[in-house]
């Protein structure tokens, strides 16, 4: 089995990666937050310092493209190939409202026929290869048939599958029939991306889809770093890994970024998730949303991992 590591803006940047890459080196893809392109193919600073190869060292990392310029897409792919990336990935899953107000995103799914002009386009004029992460539409999984349709017709690399329409956000569950219907009449190969938490879930996922041989994880994998080494090895949850892996995350923004608050901030946005592989957390996880200044929140960390015993979270618990 392959496994992917699928993006999480503000939270899966480079710092992450390469902490997870460290002490978890599980991970056959790891995939960027999302790059808009512009018309001029310029990268801002965060894009740039997310993709330069030598903060990606050792790593297979696939950036990600928002657009429905194709225009854009081929100069940003371009110039994505000089810093050496030979795979770009188009982000059609994005649900948020404000991307697919712009038919960015799973919006893009709205517009088949423009979506068919503009792989066309991208196909013909890009040198990377170039797969696809997708939704199975905007407003129901009955327009995934025509989707993949339109799919089929390019030589995409791969096909990532979220079996929910955009309006689904990610609430009820992935339509697992309508990814086993695409799964069937797909011409490249299929990566299954959706709610797999829990050891127990790949598990049942990889029963009854024995054929499907890559996953791609991301909030279960933001809960418990761990998760793909416990269910391929039975390996023992590891406070000692834990811990490492947090300090390693915790300095690695120490060292690029100023101020506490701003380091504060996108230490949280992880412990959002991270603090549900902990038994009886609830205080400390408060201790550490309301600390403003670092000393404070080392305190309420130290304490954490010293007072509270380490968990698989059950599938309720997760964000």
């Amino acid at each position: 089995m392959d496994y992917y590591f699928a993006p999480m803006e503000g939270i899966t940047g480079y710092i992450h990666r390469s902490a997870y890459q460290a002490l978890f080196p599980c991970i056959d893809k790891y995939f960027t937050a999302f790059i808009a392109p512009n018309q001029h193919g310029k990268l801002s600073s965060r894009e740039k310092n997310d993709i330069l190869p030598e903060h990606n060292r050792g790593m297979k990392v696939v950036p990600q493209l928002l657009t429905n310029k194709a225009d854009d897409f081929i100069l940003t792919a371009g110039k994505l190939k000089e810093y050496g990336y030979r795979e770009v990935n188009l982000n059609l899953g994005c649900p948020s409202r404000t991307v697919v107000s712009k038919y960015r995103g799973s919006g893009f799914l709205a517009r088949p026929e423009e979506l068919d002009r503009f792989l066309y386009e991208v196909f013909e004029k890009t040198e990377t290869d170039i797969s696809v992460k997708t939704r199975t539409g905007r407003d129901s999984p009955q327009e995934f048939v025509r989707l993949m349709e339109i799919y089929n017709k390019y030589p995409l690399k791969e096909l990532i599958i979220h079996p929910r329409t955009q309006q689904d956000f990610y609430k009820n569950t992935p339509d697992l029939s309508v990814f086993a219907q695409a799964l069937s009449v797909s011409r490249c190969p299929v990566c299954y991306n959706g709610d797999i938490f829990t050891t127990e879930d790949l598990k049942v996922f990889r029963a009854r889809f024995a054929n499907v041989d890559k996953v791609m994880l991301g909030r279960g994998l933001l809960v418990n770093p761990m998760l793909i080494e416990m269910a391929e090895d039975g390996t023992a949850i590891d406070m000692e890994r834990i811990r490492k892996f947090h300090d390693m995350v915790y300095g690695g923004y120490r060292e690029v970024l100023s101020g506490d608050k701003v380091i504060l901030f996108k230490m949280k946005e992880l412990w959002s998730y991270m603090i549900h592989l902990f038994s009886d957390s609830k205080k400390y996880a408060k201790k550490i949303r309301k600390s403003e200044k670092l000393p404070a929140y080392e305190e309420a960390v130290d304490a954490l991992f010293l007072e509270c015993p380490l968990r698989e979270p059950e599938r309720n618990a997760q964000t």
